[in-house]
C-alpha cells in the first residue's frame, strides 16, 4: 500500500440520497444537506472556478478527506491529507497561501498543520504549531503577515512559512452577548473565521454551544478596518440560528463564507437534522446577501429546509455510492479506521479486502467505517474466518459502545449495546454473508450461508440514543467491518442499499 493514498478526481461525487428529499426539487435549484451524515466544521476555499472543503475528521484515520466542486452542490472526493494519527481532529481551516495549501486544526490538546504544493497531494505529515486551544482559523494582513484565531478570541503571529508560531497570543475579541434568556448549551464560542470584503474584515464565530438544545448554536458576525480589530459586532447577529426545536435543522452554525464565480455570496454551515442525531452534524448551504451599511444576512425568503437557487458554477453531479467490491488497487475514500491508520494490516486482492484481526473485541479491533446517508438503509457483506477470528458487521459509535452482527467459526453472534453473545449456535461455517436492515432507527440482523437465503436473527436494536448529546464525543453511528481475535478476515462484496 503507498504511503499517500490518491483518489481518482472523477471516480466518485457525493450527492444528496432521494430519501433525505422531502419533495420533487425543481431544476436549477438544491435542497439541503449538500453533505448528508456526519461533515461537521465544514471548512473551504475557492481557487478560481473550483472549490475545496474540509470538515472535521475526529478519531477517523486516514483523516480530513478534502472534496472538489464546481458548483457548492455536487463534490468530489480529492484525497485525505491526514495519514499519521494524532488524536480526534475538531474544526481544520483548509487555506490556499502563495499558490501552496495548507490545512490547520487541533487535536491532543495542541495544533498542527498540514502542507502541500498541490490540492492532489502528497500532503506533509503532521507539524506541531506547540499551542493549545481550538479551531484555528488563519488570515493575512495588508502586509502578508500571517496569523491565526482562535476560538477563546486570541491571535497568535505565524512565521513567513505559516509551519510555527512565532510570538505571543493577543486577546481581541469576547464575541457577542447572547441573550440570557434564550435557551443555549454553553456561550462556548468557536470556529472562527476572518474575510477580507471592501474596506472591512469580517470574522465569523459559532457561539452557544455545538449541541444541546436545539436552539444552541448560532452563527455570529463582527468586522473591523484590520484585521487584528478592534471588532464591532453585526446588528444583524445571530446571522444564522435555529429558533425552535420544531425547525428540520438544530443547532445550526460553525459558518464559512465563500463567493461564488458570479459573486454572489454563500454561507456552509453545520446543522443536526431532527430526530437524527446519531447521524452527526451535517453540512448546510444557504445564500447570504450584504447590506448598503456594509453587513451581511441571511435572506429573509430562505429556509435552510425549502429548495434553494443553484449558485453559479458547472453541474459536475454524477454517481456516489458506498457499495465496495474491493477490486480497487487502493483503499477506496469513504473507508476510515477508528482510531488509527495502519497499511500493513490490510491488503486488497483479487480475492477482497484482507483484513488482520485486532483486539478482544470490536472497541479494540480499530474497524474499518464509512458514513451512511440515509435514515434507512440495508448493508450487506460476505466474510470468509480465517483463525481464531470474529467478523462483524456493525453500527459504530466509539470505542465503548456498538451494535450489530458477526461471526465466528462455530456461531452467530449478536451484538447489542457492545454486549456480544450467541444467538445461533452450531453454524460452523467460515464462510458466510452477514446483513443489516435499519428501518428509521430500528436496526435488524441477518445472516446467510449461500447469499440467497437470509435468516433473521431474534435480536433487533434501537439506536436513536447513539449520539452526542447521550453519549459526547462528538461522534456519529457509522457502519463498519470488524476482526476481532487472531487471524484474518476477508470481506467482498460489500453492498450498501438506500430503502
Amino acid at each position: 500500500m503507498k504511503n499517500t493514498i490518491l483518489i481518482l478526481l472523477f471516480s466518485f461525487s457525493f450527492t444528496i440520497t432521494a430519501q433525505q428529499q422531502n419533495a420533487k426539487v425543481p431544476d436549477g435549484f438544491y435542497q439541503n444537506p449538500i453533505f448528508t451524515g456526519d461533515y461537521a466544521d465544514p471548512s473551504l476555499i475557492r481557487d478560481g472556478e473550483d472549490y475545496y472543503i474540509v470538515h472535521s475528521s475526529f478519531n477517523y484515520y486516514p483523516g480530513l478527506l478534502i472534496w472538489t466542486s464546481k458548483d457548492l452542490v455536487n463534490w468530489k472526493p480529492v484525497t485525505h491529507a491526514l495519514k499519521k494519527s494524532v488524536g480526534s481532529v475538531w474544526a481544520p481551516d483548509l487555506v490556499k497561501y502563495n499558490n501552496k495549501f495548507y490545512i490547520y486544526f487541533p487535536a491532543n490538546e495542541t495544533n498542527y498543520v498540514v502542507w502541500a504544493d498541490s490540492i492532489n497531494g502528497p500532503w506533509s505529515d503532521p507539524i506541531d504549531l506547540k499551542i493549545g486551544n481550538i479551531d484555528p482559523g488563519h488570515f493575512t494582513d495588508e502586509k502578508e503577515n500571517r496569523y491565526l484565531y482562535f476560538s477563546n478570541g486570541d491571535y497568535v503571529p505565524l512565521s513567513k512559512d505559516g509551519l510555527s508560531v512565532s510570538g505571543k497570543g493577543k486577546h481581541v475579541y469576547d464575541g457577542w452577548k447572547i441573550p440570557s434568556e434564550w435557551s443555549i448549551e454553553c456561550f462556548c464560542m468557536e470556529g472562527p473565521k476572518v474575510l477580507k470584503h471592501g474596506n472591512y474584515y469580517y470574522l465569523t464565530v459559532a457561539e452557544g454551544g455545538t449541541a444541546g438544545p436545539a436552539t444552541s448554536h448560532m452563527v455570529i458576525s463582527a468586522r473591523s478596518k484590520s484585521p487584528l480589530g478592534p471588532w464591532e459586532n453585526s446588528p444583524n447577529n445571530p446571522i444564522i440560528r435555529t429558533k425552535d426545536k420544531s425547525e428540520k435543522w438544530w443547532s445550526k452554525g460553525h459558518s464559512t463564507l465563500i463567493d461564488d464565480i458570479n459573486g454572489n455570496w454563500w454561507m456552509v454551515f453545520h446543522g443536526y437534522e431532527n430526530g437524527y442525531h446519531n447521524m452527526g452534524r451535517q453540512t448546510l448551504l444557504e445564500p447570504v446577501e450584504w447590506t448598503k451599511d456594509g453587513w451581511f444576512k441571511s435572506p429573509e425568503n430562505i429556509k435552510t429546509e425549502e429548495p434553494i437557487k443553484k449558485p453559479a458554477g458547472k453541474n459536475s453531479k454524477s454517481n456516489f455510492t458506498l457499495s465496495d467490491n474491493f477490486a480497487a488497487s487502493e483503499l477506496k475514500p469513504q473507508w476510515q479506521f477508528f482510531n488509527e491508520f495502519d497499511s500493513q494490516r490490510f491488503k486488497l486482492t483479487n480475492n477482497g479486502l484482507q483484513l488482520k484481526a485486532k483486539g478482544k473485541n470490536i472497541g479494540e479491533s480499530s474497524p474499518l467505517l464509512c458514513t451512511p446517508p440515509d435514515h434507512s438503509y440495508t448493508a450487506e457483506v460476505e466474510v470468509e474466518i480465517e483463525g481464531n477470528t470474529t467478523a462483524g458487521l456493525i453500527l459504530f459509535y466509539d470505542s465503548k459502545l456498538y451494535t450489530g452482527i458477526a461471526a465466528d467459526k462455530e456461531n452467530i453472534l449478536a451484538i447489542l449495546r457492545s454486549w456480544q453473545f450467541p444467538t445461533q449456535k452450531g453454524i460452523n461455517k467460515t464462510h458466510l454473508f452477514l446483513r443489516l436492515e435499519k428501518k428509521e432507527q430500528l436496526v435488524n440482523m441477518f445472516y446467510s450461508i449461500d447469499g440467497k437465503e437470509w435468516t433473521k436473527i431474534e435480536n433487533s436494536a434501537e439506536v436513536s440514543a447513539f449520539h452526542h448529546n447521550v453519549l459526547s464525543g462528538f461522534m456519529s453511528l457509522r457502519l463498519g467491518l470488524s476482526a476481532v481475535g487472531e487471524g484474518q478476515v476477508t470481506f467482498r462484496n460489500f453492498r450498501y442499499i438506500s430503502n
